[in-house]
């Protein structure tokens, strides 16, 4: 029974890493607007596995879901932020790219007082409580549809400047956005020139070893600190 909890803890990350390696290659290709919009119907799936897994008395459907969530949420982290940034004018660009932090600290307490016994953790709710998290994901799924797609997408990778300009009177306003325009233009022409790397190449490149070790003792500490434990 421990094996089983620590497995059904622990796999929600490995779902989570083999979600956001595979994020670039999923928004370049389909857009960050569709794999949101894809990445909402596996979290309601999972949702639904994770909430009928005690009708059906599988804990093998509390692993899948977990597995399904963990994938979700390894898309959902850097799409979400890259989707809200491009999409945000560039004098709230700061601001909108913050709330994100502040909507996952505010779900992860949300997340841990609807957990007590008092609440959805009793022994009657607590199929609700794991099925909740498909909730969010069922109202983003409804609402993303009147939303564009990022204007920088649509420039970058597709060269549809009509699109674009679309995209950005509709989210923006009418107005003049032409400097917007030859911003995207500009950053365009400079991934042209940078050599984008692999976690594998990123990790043998020297000038960023440094910066790579900050990262792995910082995210390591914050592990370690004792909140999982409290």
């Amino acid at each position: 029974l421990l094996f089983l909890w620590s497995i059904t803890v622990s796999i929600f990350g490995i779902g989570g890493l083999l979600g956001s390696s595979g994020s670039r290659y999923l928004t370049v290709k389909y857009g960050k607007k569709k794999c949101l919009l894809c990445n909402n119907l596996l979290m309601i799936v999972a949702a639904s596995i994770m909430g009928c897994s005690k009708i059906a008395r599988s804990f093998e459907m509390i692993l899948i879901g977990r597995f399904m969530c963990g994938v979700s949420a390894g898309l959902c982290v850097p799409l979400h932020h890259q989707y809200v940034g491009e999409i945000s004018p560039k004098k709230l660009r700061g601001f909108a790219n913050s709330t994100s932090s502040f909507f996952w600290s505010l779900g992860k307490a949300v997340g841990q007082i609807s957990g007590q016994r008092e609440l959805l953790g009793s022994q009657s709710l607590w199929p609700v409580l794991m099925a909740s998290c498909g909730l969010p994901a069922l109202v983003q799924l409804v609402t993303l549809p009147f939303f564009p797609e990022s204007p920088p997408y649509l420039l970058m990778h597709k060269g549809d400047q009509e699109g674009c300009k679309k995209a950005i009177r509709q989210l923006w306003g009418e107005g003049h956005h032409q400097a917007e325009i030859d911003d995207i233009m500009k950053e365009k022409a400079t991934m042209k020139n940078t050599k984008i790397l692999s976690v594998l190449e990123l990790m043998k490149e020297q000038a960023f070893r440094w910066q790579l070790y900050m990262i792995v003792i910082l995210t390591a500490t914050v592990q370690l600190c004792g909140i999982n434990a409290v």
